[in-house]
């Protein structure tokens, strides 16, 4: 591979979103006093969440519907009543406090050091702006990382090409010289591919590829890529 640049996904592929995010709602919910249990609510939470984020990259749902029906879809599937006061409190608690949490996938600061020596590297995240560079900052990933592209700042989302290229545009970087690495297969290994860039697809999460592409199952295998 002639790669200069390497563009990684943030969430899910070097941070670890579930366990962050489960150690933001077992802080919130005790702050609020609800009386649920936490394990079922995680649960239920993860797949609608995993559904809502599929709408919201389709442009099926806006911001606002995503952070408030995943919790409300959430609460009624524990059979647990919860006012659209709560919902709406939660909501903005889960944003500001869940880039408190860091943790990171096994070996994510050492790959990145290996890497940063052999190439220029970038995040494009569909995440929320308010957020993802708090979360970059706090978990000391930021220094490693050149350009920051959100879909929100670029008004399209990832699997949308023009947010791949408006990437490589801002970073001088050329198609096939440019790498994107990441855990969704439709959102970053299809759309990397369509905007004419490679993909290594992180088999974390149980997604299986629908194509043939370079695959790894943890972070210290890309280094037999690049």
């Amino acid at each position: 591979m002639q790669i200069k640049h390497i563009f990684f996904d943030l969430d899910h592929t070097l941070w670890d979103f579930e366990t962050n995010s489960s150690k933001t709602f077992s802080h919130i919910l005790k702050k609020n006093e609800l009386d649920v249990n936490f394990n079922d609510f995680i649960e239920v939470y993860k797949p609608i969440n995993h559904k809502y984020w599929k709408l919201f990259r389709e442009d099926k749902v806006s911001k606002k519907d995503l952070r408030y029906f995943r919790l409300k879809e959430a609460f009624d599937a524990i059979n647990y009543k919860a006012s659209d006061e709560i919902i709406h409190t939660l909501s903005e608690e889960y944003i500001t406090f869940l880039s408190q949490h860091n943790a990171l996938f096994n070996n994510a600061i050492e790959v990145l050091e290996y890497l940063k020596e052999k190439y220029i590297m970038h995040i494009i995240t569909n995440g929320f702006e308010e957020v993802q560079f708090k979360k970059l900052k706090n978990s000391n990933l930021l220094p490693f990382f050149d350009k920051i592209i959100t879909s929100e700042k670029v008004g399209v989302k990832k699997p949308n090409p023009k947010i791949f290229q408006y990437a490589m545009d801002i970073s001088g970087a050329s198609s096939h010289e440019s790498i994107m690495i990441g855990d969704n297969f439709e959102a970053d290994i299809l759309g990397a591919i369509n905007a004419g860039m490679q993909a290594i697809f992180c088999e974390f999460n149980g997604e299986v590829a629908t194509q043939e592409v370079p695959t790894v199952y943890n972070l210290m295998e890309l280094k037999n890529f690049l």
